[in-house]
């Protein structure tokens, strides 16, 4: 099974999904985790704030941190290799990872998906 580790900047809380001015990138990315793994998909987030020992733990994260410091962040590994830094995954690059498929993005029988003119 595909293993997702993505490690965060310092972040308020595990997520960055607090307080009054939540980041929409972060908002985002916290959903599309969320369904990922009711999808069956195995990620695991470390906060630098909040689990330091696991950027100093693991040698390509701290091997990271050094060449490209703390503002390269976020950085996602698939299987232990580097996949992305810089920015948060999209859920079509989660589900391409860890072998998920993505729904349709309109369900059938919705207003706007069938052969109905409601929209």
């Amino acid at each position: 099974m595909t293993t997702i580790h993505v490690f965060d900047p310092a972040l308020c809380c595990s997520t960055g999904v607090c307080g009054v001015e939540a980041d929409q990138a972060l908002i985002t990315f916290a959903a599309d985790v969320d369904w990922a793994k009711k999808n069956g998909a195995q990620i695991e987030r470390f906060n630098l704030a909040q689990q330091p020992t696991a950027f100093a733990d693991n040698a390509t994260v701290k091997g990271f941190l050094e060449r490209s410091g703390q503002e390269a962040l976020p950085l996602i590994l698939v299987n232990g290799d580097i996949a992305l830094a810089g920015r948060y995954p999209s859920r079509a690059e989660l589900a391409r990872w860890a072998g998920v498929k993505e729904a349709a993005e309109t369900a059938q029988g919705s207003c706007c998906g069938g052969k109905t003119s409601c929209c």
